[in-house]
């Protein structure tokens, strides 16, 4: 395989080099020289920013290399430069060791201070004034100051008088950009990074079109095609067997080149400095610098008016079932731990392993997930970060037209003016004081067992489930149903976004049927977010539940509660007891709530006057409008009137 010539630069269209280090360490000559191609005379203490053609280096990216001074009163100065960086080269003199040992006693200290997290390149400056009398040996110096900060990419020294490896420092800082190392290779275990593994894993699955675990030389020769764009002689892949099977006998069986020898040709270009080869491949197939799939790869729909939400298509949802039942080996309907680290083994991790998805669907008891959580998970996450989704549809082997995966749901005030509406997946807000009852009623949704003691859980919390709408449609189709709890004390931080209303389909009030504070709270939290739905144009239908009916129930509670129902034009409280079980069908009627986006919307008094306003105004400027259509007409007849009498008969 070639080296990196042909490799892409990232997206990157030009690299921005700072040279720092101490006064005298010879920054300024080093640029100069490297822009004229001799040594300099007579400098200005400070060089204006330098630019070094396109075509100075291979990769056709133009460089801008700054100048900067380690004086006190151009810290400032400094310190906007290095933010602005793409590189940074730190110098030293090679004839004045102080200024070596202040690499790390001060410079390296000061970028990380500054939170700067660019690549460093360290350059010795005036070599030719060493002290032939003193040779020193760079490796046991910089050795562990490079163990102790990882940012530096290499280590260099040159010399502006005799332009010795001059252009080698710009070379190494524009290919600590465009190439990095870090995210390919862990200099710690000399092995690659488990991201670029499970880059590199999916590229050789998507090149193995026969599926047979290994590429055969015209699978080879495609890939070499796609990556290089020139083809392999057979000479060529005879010589990439050979080296491989020499290092590696199980990179190569009787079918071709196996994944382990793909993965250790990599970690040989690496090993041997051609690290633009492989971000050629990696970038041919869509990876940036993070190693994640580029924005560019991803056509996620991304405008959409407030009330839209995104879903997975039918044709990703049928993806996503055969993937799980693929993966499902045992065939016990449900996913281990391990069966869903290897679904997700060719993207750059596990998507569901921390908060908002983690813990937020269905699993059976031995704590595997079903495939009612699977498909949920995949709504979830479509839902809150629909490129994200797509990303990971196409990490696990997605072959269809990308921007075909997702689509965008009609606005949820259209679904209110035609009453109905086409969504499969709704998102369901719940407000409730505390202990009123939210987290255990998100639990019973996942079909976990009551508990009188739960872990409390700070910040908001997701709950996602399939609910099976038999019984409360004449289609009996199956719907998603998203719960959000919002925190009783982020109630304010919440609505205080005008438009945190409109992603959501309903809202659920949870107070303690035993407790007359917790409805009362419960009460005003209800008033708070009708008021803030009337005022923002997003108000959405409500339900009030009546948690813990195990317990007697206060009759204040109870009273008041029919009554603001009754008020606000909403249904009846739904009474659940969550540890006997008796959930009294709500999440189906929560379901069927979000289906009728026209119902059970309440209405303030504040509200009710104001839609009575509105009314008042539209009709007395429709009566206005009227009269004056008529005068206009009595006035053409006048006119027309008065023209026939005055006339000549």
């Amino acid at each position: 395989m070639p080296g990196g010539n042909s490799a892409a630069a990232g997206g990157k269209i030009g690299v921005r080099i700072v040279v720092v280090g101490d006064r005298g360490t010879g920054k300024s000559s080093l640029i100069a020289a490297a822009a004229t191609e001799s040594f300099p005379e007579n400098l200005s203490p400070v060089l204006p920013p330098t630019r070094l053609p396109a075509d100075f280096f291979p990769d056709r990216v133009p460089i801008t290399i700054i100048d900067t001074s380690a004086s006190l009163e151009s810290r400032g100065k400094l310190n906007e430069e290095l933010k602005r960086a793409d590189v940074i080269i730190l110098t030293y003199a090679c004839d004045f060791p102080l200024t070596l040992t202040r690499l790390s006693s001060f410079w390296l200290q000061e970028f990380r201070r500054l939170e700067v997290k660019v690549p460093v390149i360290v350059v010795g400056c005036k070599v030719d004034l060493r002290d032939e009398n003193q040779p020193i040996s760079l490796e046991p110096v910089m050795g562990p100051i490079m163990q102790q900060y990882r940012e530096i990419e290499t280590c260099i020294e040159c010399s502006a008088v005799t332009l010795m490896q001059v252009p080698d420092v710009f070379y190494y800082a524009q290919k600590a950009v465009l190439h990095p190392t870090a995210p390919l290779f862990d200099q710690d275990t000399q092995a690659l990074q488990p991201r670029c593994i499970r880059a590199l894993r999916r590229i050789f699955i998507l090149c193995d079109s026969d599926m047979d675990g290994a590429l055969n030389d015209a699978e080879l020769n495609d890939f070499q095609v796609k990556c290089f764009d020139s083809p392999l002689q057979p000479a060529e892949i005879v010589g990439v067997r050979r080296v491989v099977q020499e290092k590696k006998k199980e990179g190569v069986n009787d079918l071709g080149l196996t994944l382990e020898g793909f993965l250790f040709l990599h970690s040989l270009f690496i090993d041997k400095g051609r690290l633009e080869t492989t971000w050629a491949v990696l970038r041919k197939f869509g990876y940036g610098n993070d190693l994640k799939l580029r924005d560019d790869f991803l056509p996620a729909p991304s405008k959409h008016a407030p009330d839209q939400s995104v879903e997975l298509t039918i044709e990703a949802v049928d993806f996503v079932r055969r993937v799980f039942r693929l993966f499902d080996t045992d065939n016990y309907g449900a996913l281990q731990p391990t069966e869903l680290d290897e679904l997700f083994s060719t993207a750059p991790e596990n998507p569901w392993g921390e908060a908002p998805y983690k813990d937020a669907a269905e699993r059976t008891t031995q704590g595997n997930l079903t495939l009612k959580g699977f498909l949920s998970e995949w709504a979830l996450m479509t839902m809150l970060d629909p490129q994200g989704s797509l990303a990971n549809l196409l990490y696990i082997g997605y072959g269809g037209n990308p921007a075909s995966a997702l689509h965008v749901t009609r606005r949820r005030s259209v679904d209110r003016k035609k009453q109905q509406t086409e969504r499969n997946v709704f998102h369901c807000l719940v407000f409730g004081p505390k202990n009123a009852g939210k987290s255990t009623l998100l639990n019973s949704f996942l079909g976990r067992p009551f508990s009188e003691s739960h872990e409390l859980i700070a910040g908001e919390r997701y709950a996602v489930n399939v609910v099976d709408q038999h019984g409360l449609s004449l289609q009996g189709n199956k719907k998603t149903l998203i719960l959000r709890e919002i925190p009783e004390d982020g109630v304010k931080k919440f609505l205080s976004n005008k438009e945190s209303l409109s992603s959501s389909d309903v809202a659920v009030f949870v107070y303690d049927s035993s407790d007359e504070y917790s409805w009362k709270r419960s009460n005003e939290l209800l008033v708070e977010v009708a008021r803030h739905g009337e005022e923002s144009g997003y108000g959405v239908p409500s339900l009030i539940i009546a948690a813990k009916d195990d317990l007697d129930p206060h009759p204040m509670s109870v009273q008041k509660s029919a009554r603001v129902c009754q008020e606000l034009g909403i249904g009846a409280s739904i009474p659940i007891s969550s540890k006997l079980g008796d959930m009294n069908n709500v999440f189906c009627r929560i379901l069927s709530a979000a289906e009728h986006p026209h119902l059970n919307i309440p209405e303030t008094v504040a509200g009710r006057k104001r839609k009575q306003f509105h009314q008042l105004v539209n009709h007395s400027l429709l009566f206005m409008s009227v009269g004056a259509a008529f005068a206009v007409a009595g006035m053409a007849a006048f006119r027309a009137h008065s023209g026939r009498r005055n006339s000549p008969s």
